[in-house]
């Protein structure tokens, strides 16, 4: 395998990751954006000759530049994944990714907004403007029921069961499950589908669409809700998955039902889903703090 020679077999594994393992088109698209990295870092040695000091090197030299432990391990999976791919599908003898580790980073607590910014932020005025009730049905169905990015964009009409009050998502790597969907985000996405109708061209399958009438991708809902955030006077970075956090911290502190919380979020990890434990526990910190006698501060 001769150095430059790595955009065919990125092209292959691109394929093999969409195709067989059924990873969404944004999740692709990060593997592929980190892959590059690789090709870049190796420039004149040729992918069978890279050893486990190469890799060493590769990720000591991005570290250098600023990238902390959780990007480092994200990016050495992808490669992992790609060396494996070159091995079974074209005769690789090492991945020399194996057994490495990245850096680790102080874990963050994701990001959420309050119960009050939540509903702050979803109480938005839309009129009769069909892109302002698209967006409010979106961002309903985000906070309601928990949902990826890349699961909101992928929707059709005929995932959601209203007389159930369901919806059939399709999460990472094809899995599928039912979650449920309040009564304000059905209203909403019931209010927006006659909108939906009148836009969306005669071949488009997909729920939420956009001004020229096919399916909205991942940057314009990225966008559009930073700008509902700004106009609503929330002050913090509002993105998708901080409706997700915010979902899923705010079903925890009023259920504690982890293992529920798990099961709507799609985590194949019940360790993932403890995150919102921490969460929980620092709201409670908070509560104690400012409401037991010998816990507030003398004045």
């Amino acid at each position: 395998m001769k150095p430059g020679a790595g955009s065919p077999y990125l092209a292959g594994f691109l394929s093999h990751l969409g195709a067989e393992r059924r990873l969404s088109p944004l999740t692709c698209e990060n593997y592929a954006r980190d892959v590059r990295v690789l090709l870049d870092l190796a420039a004149d040695t040729p992918l069978a000759q890279l050893q486990v000091h190469h890799i060493r090197r590769f990720l000591a030299q991005l570290h250098g530049r600023g990238l902390g432990g959780r990007s480092l391990a994200r990016m050495l999976s992808a490669w992992r994944s790609f060396f494996h791919y070159l091995a079974r599908d074209h005769g690789l003898t090492q991945n020399p990714c194996l057994g490495l580790r990245a850096p680790k980073s102080p874990k963050a607590l994701p990001q959420c907004l309050s119960p009050d910014q939540a509903h702050q932020l979803l109480d938005m005025a839309t009129g009769d403007e069909p892109l302002a009730m698209r967006d409010k049905a979106m961002f309903e169905l985000f906070y309601s029921s928990g949902l990826r990015l890349s699961e909101v964009v992928g929707l059709n009409p005929g995932q959601i069961d209203f007389a159930e009050g369901t919806l059939e998502v399709t999460g990472k790597g094809g899995k599928t499950r039912i979650v449920p969907v309040g009564r304000l985000a059905t209203e909403a996405i019931q209010a927006w589908l006659p909108q939906r109708e009148l836009l969306a061209q005669p071949q488009e399958h997909g729920l939420f669409v956009g001004r020229n009438g096919t399916r909205l991708g991942p940057r314009a809902v990225q966008y559009r809700l930073k700008q509902w955030a700004l106009k609503q006077g929330i002050s913090s970075e509002v993105h998708p998955h901080v409706l997700r956090h915010s979902f899923a911290s705010h079903v925890l502190q009023s259920s504690g039902d982890l293992r529920a919380v798990q099961e709507m979020l799609g985590h194949a990890s019940i360790s993932t889903t403890q995150v919102y434990t921490h969460l929980d526990f620092q709201h409670l910190a908070k509560v104690y703090d400012a409401a037991h006698p010998r816990a507030r501060k003398k004045p």
